[in-house]
């Protein structure tokens, strides 16, 4: 989730996002590395959107906080389009990190799906902006995979976890590390059809959940 705001002077769309997490394996560089890559990542292609044919420059601004003692009472009543809540863990049901939904500002990530590279970040990012999964999985013959492409899509080997394997084995699937954020990600969030107030709009909606620890029966 982010606010938009819209600088006509420098045509420009800025995109504003604040990561606070919390949790027993959170702490302030793992916290960092997310603002980091999140950061990093989507500002890589120099997003260009059009609004009544004026190209506008997409900037992603992403700031984070760790906040071991979160005030769960005040996760529930956010208001704040900027900020986005994830618990860090070891462990995680179904061993994988996740969001609260399409558009949403909370979730829950496994820590060790949170290496240097791993672009997890950057991924669940994209949902929280509103991006699904593509349709279609298999991008054999088709180069670098997206952003947005899940565990488990069929690449062309060198962007396997062992290139060596066939498609489709333990293996023979794509390495979470290989993907990027195209221009084509950046205009799939149609920000150009968001309504702007006082040149301000919200992307994505509020979940606002706390999430307690899978560890713990």
């Amino acid at each position: 989730m982010g606010e938009a705001e819209l600088n006509i002077l420098h045509k420009q769309i800025i995109i504003s996002s604040h990561i606070i997490t919390y949790g027993n394996a959170a702490d302030e560089k793992i916290t960092e590395s997310i603002r980091a890559e999140i950061e990093t990542m989507w500002n890589e292609p120099k997003g260009i959107i059009y609004i009544k044919k004026i190209p506008y420059t997409v900037i992603f601004r992403i700031t984070a906080a760790y906040m071991p003692e979160i005030d769960v009472t005040k996760i529930y009543a956010n208001t704040n389009a900027r900020n986005n809540y994830f618990r860090i863990e070891e462990y995680a049901h179904g061993n994988i990190s996740f969001v609260d939904g399409i558009g949403c500002n909370s979730g829950y990530f496994k820590l060790e799906n949170l290496y240097v590279g791993s672009t997890t970040a950057a991924h669940e990012y994209g949902h929280t902006l509103g991006l699904k999964h593509p349709v279609d999985l298999d991008l054999r013959g088709k180069g670098v995979p997206g952003i947005m492409y899940p565990r488990g899509t069929l690449v062309d080997a060198q962007f396997q976890y062992d290139p060596s394997k066939p498609a489709g084995v333990t293996g023979g699937t794509m390495h979470p590390m290989f993907r990027k954020v195209f221009r084509e990600d950046i205009a799939a969030l149609k920000l150009e059809r968001l309504r702007f107030k006082n040149n301000k709009a919200m992307l994505g909606d509020f979940t606002n959940v706390y999430h307690l620890n899978h560890d713990v029966a």
